[in-house]
């Protein structure tokens, strides 16, 4: 239960009252939870699609998007801000990116590739509700979570310190091999093939690329990978 709180806390903003001090294991173990923090976000989704369903398409999908950015304290978005920014202002410099990254500050680019991104999710959600497939918003958090999974047990994660160092050097390898299995199959039967190649594909990117601009992932890149995970996987839906 501890685990499945410390990964409550750190994913989403619901409000939770836990204040124990975690342990190694424990934090290692709240890994085994980020699909089931995938599937609280997308229930939520398509609950308040349900709530909003008397509301024109374009406003419910406006609203869904909010609520979807809300629930993560757009904690990813700001991943993707901050590897915007850095891959554009590292100049190939695997230090200069590193510091660009722990700049608060967004740039031009940043907000250019936020707006982007969100107006596309926002079609995105538009059309799944237009087709009244709206369930299908069950899947994307999930596999978003997922991601970050696949990147643990993948490439190597170059911050020396921080929570997300202690997460990855506790990992539970094997039974997050096996999670991630299982949800990619499931996640395969219900969206079909091109779905899961999409995000498979785009995932490889980011592991070269990360590879070799900054010889590993850190925070930020694992949540870009949410956010462009959860684009791709609407996208490869609606395709």
């Amino acid at each position: 239960m501890n685990s499945f709180l410390i990964a409550l806390q750190f994913l989403t903003i619901i409000p939770i009252t836990h204040s124990t001090i975690a342990s190694d294991q424990q934090l290692g173990n709240s890994s085994l939870f980020y699909p089931v923090i995938g599937l609280i976000i997308g229930s939520l989704l398509v609950l308040s699609s349900l709530w909003l369903s008397g509301l024109s398409i374009s406003i419910q999908a406006a609203i869904i998007l909010i609520i979807w950015v809300l629930l993560t304290g757009g904690l990813h978005l700001d991943g993707l801000a901050d590897c915007a920014d850095a891959w554009v202002g590292g100049l190939g410099s695997k230090q200069r990116s590193l510091d660009i990254m722990k700049d608060p500050a967004a740039g031009p680019i940043a907000v250019v590739i936020l707006v982007l991104l969100l107006l596309l999710k926002w079609s995105l959600i538009s059309f799944v509700i237009e087709q009244n497939t709206i369930e299908v918003l069950l899947l994307p958090p999930i596999l978003g979570r997922i991601a970050i999974l696949i990147l643990m047990l993948t490439t190597e994660y170059i911050r020396t310190d921080g929570l997300g160092k202690k997460i990855v050097t506790n990992l539970p390898t094997l039974a997050v091999k096996g999670l991630t299995l299982f949800c990619m199959l499931l996640s395969t039967y219900y969206l079909g093939v091109l779905p899961i190649s999409f995000m498979l594909v785009l995932l490889l990117v980011i592991y070269y690329q990360s590879k070799q601009r900054l010889g590993g992932v850190t925070g930020d890149v694992y949540g870009a990978s949410v956010e462009l995970v959860e684009v791709v996987v609407l996208l490869g839906f609606v395709i």
